[in-house]
């Protein structure tokens, strides 16, 4: 899986259950997908507080007022909808994790807001 590092993403992650959905957006989507890893535990963030660390969806976007429009079109639709997108674009559901870090969980851990 390559993601340009010149883009913008949209994307969905879930818990190890897939009962909880997650939409973000992100200009580096391996370094997110690493910080929602991070604060799997945390109580902070509702990705931290349901674990949702597992990504299941993304597509990618040259500029950020395209994706932070797309990003919130989604947040609007009821589940059924963001189920139906998942499956068109992933459809076992399974978790890109490692096709996008190479290995995971990932062990070079570090979070933008601590270097």
């Amino acid at each position: 899986m390559k993601v340009n590092k010149n883009s913008y993403c949209v994307y969905i992650v879930t818990n190890s259950l897939k009962t909880v959905l997650y939409i973000g957006v992100t200009n580096n989507l391996a370094q997110r997908i690493t910080e929602h890893y991070i604060d799997r535990i945390s109580r902070k963030s509702f990705a931290g507080k349901y674990a949702c660390h597992y990504l299941l969806y993304y597509e990618t976007y040259t500029s950020i007022t395209f994706a932070i429009e797309r990003e919130k079109e989604l947040k609007g639709w009821k589940r059924f909808k963001k189920e139906l997108l998942i499956l068109s674009f992933n459809p076992g559901w399974d978790f890109l994790n490692k096709e996008l870090l190479g290995e995971w969980p990932p062990t070079n851990l570090w979070h933008r807001g601590e270097k």
